[in-house]
């Protein structure tokens, strides 16, 4: 006998988009590189009155939510994962689409289902950007999933993506579920009427509420990534000065809307690709960029030759895609990829990753794709920097490097359009291209672990080195990263035999030793364990655990249990 919630979601969302069916609900209880899990449903409202009620019905039934928008995180956070002890419903916000462009464009208001590549698409009609132009949006990534996850990014003057202006409903202690309008828009009073407003754009400019006293994106990034003798990380998703409302709750709040701030295209860009065989030079070029520049970079992208031929060997097939009909199509090709494996994977005599090989069995067949440069200083050099820079700052870099080479070993390429934007495409193409690398080698590979690191802001020896003992677990280690804001993405190749969580765990002292925070732009998911400020945070948002219980290795149970935390995670007990 089906549980009385599904028929009253069937009710709510129609029939088609309450799903019960195990391999129709894969996609959604699978997550994009990690975690999996059972739910008890999937629905899929296509407005915000109808995730409002659907919320409402999980609350009268007792259920656990999850609130899931584009289902691209790389820890699990948005799927299901473990034991938990009440059903699990997973609300899945795709449909619900919109965004309202505010105060002459230079505010933007998102709802859950609109993703940053719309966003960015709609904003080039008016010569403006959004937070991120680059990386998760190509990948669909929702604004809204952004927001809640205070997800980073490469962009060097915006930071985390964070707003203290949202709407959300909160679950509270009384076993209530309230209705928090902090959007700073005018919609009325009671939910019905705010949220079917807000849907149909039923607002004027007068009902725009502009106070200062509330930001739509980290107005102090730019001068704290400039700090470079602080003795602390820019970023990371459990600095504290960044939770607030929805920024950062994890899905511990039901999200229908977020106000962000948009920025306007610089008049001209200009990449840089630098190269050097001494790690002390790029953090020369580093410190000094940062401390003396009237100008920032827009990027500054550090890739390190193993992973520079990693990625333009196993990279070749999403540099391609997005060369040739665009990002925009980024999302299909990763959809239709991620269909054919749940085909391919119920045949057990076909090798795990059997799409992967394929592909790239074919472009193997294919040239290189990267400028001559580029191939010839990964032949010269070990460590590479791929800087933006813009308008005034241009001529402010050309002439720092035409000075810094005359003195130091390494060189400075500037880059023609064409040049650039390769270079940005091959180093947004390495992550992707390490998980194909490691399908490739087989039973050479006993598996791969991926971190995302925020160093110190005045760590000198920000390359990693590690000890023998822990070197030798790894077939290759893959360094690239956010160079400026010292937030590094390291991903290991296991040997065969050797657990890739216990490697992985054996990692971690040495991030605490160097003053590491970690996760630095991912979130702490299924994966990590949340510190102290975070889980209060959650408690907080959360105060009867029902919604996403279990992030951040705390407790599944409802209340909290009053009995701590879970200690059964990959992490637990980690500090």
């Amino acid at each position: 006998m089906s549980h009385p919630f599904i028929q009253e979601a069937r009710q709510i969302v129609g029939v088609e988009h309450t799903i019960t069916d195990p391999r129709k609900m894969e996609r959604f209880t699978k997550g994009f590189r990690f975690g999996s899990g059972s739910a008890l449903v999937v629905v899929q409202p296509a407005t915000l009155l109808e995730m409002w009620k659907i919320a409402q019905a999980c609350v009268k039934h007792d259920l656990i939510l999850i609130n899931q928008a584009s289902n691209t995180g790389l820890t699990g956070g948005s799927t299901p994962d473990g034991d938990y002890d009440r059903p699990v419903v997973i609300m899945s916000n795709r449909r619900v689409k919109g965004i309202f462009l505010i105060n002459d464009e230079s505010q933007a208001i998102a709802l859950p289902g609109a993703n940053l590549f719309e966003l960015e698409d709609e904003l080039r009609k008016h010569n403006r950007e959004p937070h991120s132009v680059i990386g998760s949006s190509c990948i669909g990534a929702s604004v809204v999933g952004g927001i809640c996850n205070n997800s980073g990014g490469a962009l060097i003057h915006r930071g985390p993506a964070y707003t203290q202006l949202a709407i959300y409903a909160k679950l509270h202690e009384d076993g209530v579920l309230r209705l928090h309008n902090e959007l700073g828009v005018n919609l009325g009073d009671d939910p019905e009427t705010i949220l079917t407003r807000l849907q149909n754009r039923d607002f004027t400019s007068d009902d725009v509420i502009n106070d200062p006293s509330k930001v739509a994106s980290d107005h102090e990034y730019q001068e704290r990534i400039r700090d470079v003798d602080a003795d602390t990380p820019a970023r990371f998703n459990n600095d504290g000065r960044r939770l607030y409302g929805a920024s950062g709750s994890a899905g511990r709040l039901v999200v229908f809307a977020v106000r962000v701030d948009t920025f306007e295209k610089p008049k001209r860009e200009k990449v840089f690709y630098i190269a050097t065989n001494e790690t002390k030079n790029l953090s020369k070029i580093r410190r000094h960029i940062l401390s003396h520049f009237k100008e920032l970079p827009v990027s500054g992208e550090y890739i390190h030759r193993d992973y520079f031929t990693v990625s333009e060997k196993y990279g070749r097939d999403t540099v391609r895609v997005i060369k040739s009909v665009g990002s925009k199509y980024i999302p299909k090709f990763f959809s239709f990829k991620s269909s054919v494996d749940r085909v391919l994977n119920r045949f057990s005599f076909l090798p795990k990753g059997t799409s992967d090989l394929v592909i790239q069995f074919f472009m193997n067949l294919l040239p290189s794709h990267l400028p001559k440069f580029m191939l010839d200083f990964n032949k010269k050099y070990e460590h590479h920097l791929i800087l933006k820079m813009a308008d005034d700052g241009v001529d402010e870099a050309q002439q720092y490097f035409d000075e810094f080479f005359k003195e130091h070993e390494g060189a400075c390429h500037a880059c023609t359009p064409e040049e650039g934007e390769m270079a940005i495409l091959h180093r947004f193409a390495a992550a992707g291209a390490a998980k194909r690398y490691q399908v490739a080698l087989g039973k050479q590979s006993g598996g791969i672990i991926a971190f995302d690191v925020a160093l110190r802001r005045n760590d000198e020896d920000w390359f990693e080195v590690l000890p023998p003992e822990l070197d030798k677990l790894f077939v290759s280690k893959l360094y690239c990263g956010h160079f400026f804001c010292h937030v590094m993405h390291q991903d290991y190749i296991v040997k065969p035999g050797v657990d890739p969580m216990e490697a992985k765990m054996a990692l971690f002292p040495l991030f605490d030793q160097r003053g590491a925070q970690y996760p630095a732009e991912h979130n702490v998911g299924h994966l990590y364990q949340a510190k102290e400020e975070l889980k209060n945070f959650y408690r907080e948002n959360d105060p009867t655990n029902s919604f996403n219980p279990g992030i951040g290795k705390t407790s599944r149970l409802k209340n909290w249990c009053d009995c701590g935390e879970e200690h059964d995670g990959l992490f637990s007990g980690m500090k």
